[in-house]
């Protein structure tokens, strides 16, 4: 079902403003990407944990949920076809129907075949450029059976790594006129874009999120069924972004002007959260373990905007059994959630709005937040 993201563009006057951030509470709902479940293959060392099939994956989830971790408003991604398919779709339907966890997205896996190591939609070769757009397809096909929310579009191996050889006109043409034919043969069906600066290419195609957004724009342009020319003209957005915390900083962006950019275009469908070192390849830490203070601001952010949609862990839990690490990451993002709905709104929207007369403020309401209760602090006026 298309959900409406168009509230996220409201644009509020300093009382409105004040009102909503007093009202509107961030009330996290979880979603896990099915990949993690199971070790990775690394070049520099064994699996530290043995390989899960995607019924002992799911297993996980069906122990989590007797545990009482997670309830059914918990959701899954899964990568198609090799981690969800037409032939294992009933694991995920069976899923659903005993705990309620359902998928939330089935994401086209453009990324990891041999056949795309010059890039997927954007491949220069006709009969490759072929199988990726009749992936994606089959992918929005599977979106629309399970009844998702959207479908993630990440593509990691579209790109280059030698400035001199790439036509910049042409990959960004192919990639997005063969996305546009996909969504036209299975209408209706959001896409989340989820860019990224670099690896495994040196260079990825849509390197930051004003990249992202410019491509959104130029997507919806091309696109000509009636539905999905319908859906645009009653102003919802059929491209949106799926913002990762780990990519912003990657490109050294600012993970709060990154969310409202965004925001503002009632856009932003998703979010992958963890944590990275900034400029660093993509670590996929636990959420609060590195630069926890862009996370804080990134959460202030979409509570000023009244962000209503799913908070998706994206990590790579090497050394930490997987459903341990769900728990410490949707711990993490509670408390955060709880700080964010609980600062001294008053004191924060009159610095923003007459900061000659509020130096430091901001800072001081931010010091309290976090103090202890046995904490002596000075008084700040």
């Amino acid at each position: 079902m298309l959900r409406d993201l168009r509230y996220q563009a409201t644009i509020r006057d300093k009382e409105e403003l004040l009102e909503h951030l007093r009202k509107f509470k961030l009330k996290p709902k979880f979603s896990a990407g099915i990949w993690y479940f199971s070790p990775a293959a690394s070049r520099f060392h064994e699996k530290y944990q043995p390989e899960r099939t995607i019924e002992e994956r799911l297993d996980v989830i069906y122990e989590m949920y007797d545990r009482g971790y997670i309830d059914s408003s918990f959701r899954l991604e899964a990568h198609y076809p090799n981690e969800i398919n037409w032939e294992n779709i009933d694991l995920y339907k069976s899923l659903a129907k005993e705990t309620g966890v359902r998928v939330l997205t089935v994401i086209p896996n453009l990324f990891y075949d041999k056949d795309f190591e010059f890039g997927s939609l954007s491949n220069p070769y006709p009969d490759i450029r072929r199988k990726a757009i009749n992936r994606v397809v089959e992918s929005l096909k599977m979106n629309k059976e399970l009844n998702t929310s959207f479908a993630v579009i990440w593509p990691g191996i579209d790109g280059y790594e030698n400035s001199f050889e790439v036509n910049f006109y042409r990959m960004w043409e192919l990639f997005e006129r063969g996305l546009a034919e996909a969504m036209d043969q299975v209408p209706g069906i959001r896409i989340a874009l989820e860019p990224k600066p670099f690896e495994p290419r040196g260079n990825n195609i849509y390197r930051h999120t004003a990249n992202g957004l410019i491509m959104a724009r130029r997507v919806e342009s091309l696109l000509k069924s009636e539905e999905n020319r319908e859906i645009l003209s009653e102003g919802h957005s059929l491209v949106t972004l799926n913002v990762e915390f780990g990519h912003a900083l990657m490109g050294y962006e600012d993970f709060p002007y990154t969310l409202a950019s965004v925001m503002r275009e009632g856009r932003l469908a998703h979010l992958h959260l963890n944590s990275n070192p900034v400029c660093n390849y993509d670590q996929d830490l636990n959420v609060g373990v590195l630069n926890w203070q862009q996370m804080y601001a990134g959460f202030f952010v979409l509570k000023m905007y009244g962000y209503k949609e799913y908070f998706g862990i994206d990590i790579n839990p090497e050394r930490i059994p997987v459903d341990k690490a769900l728990v410490l990451n949707m711990n993490a993002i509670k408390v955060i959630c709880d700080r964010i709905n609980n600062l001294d709104y008053d004191k924060i929207i009159e610095a923003m709005y007459d900061p000659a007369n509020n130096r430091g403020v901001v800072e001081d309401v931010l010091i309290r937040a976090f103090a202890l209760g046995e904490t002596t602090l000075l008084k700040f006026d």
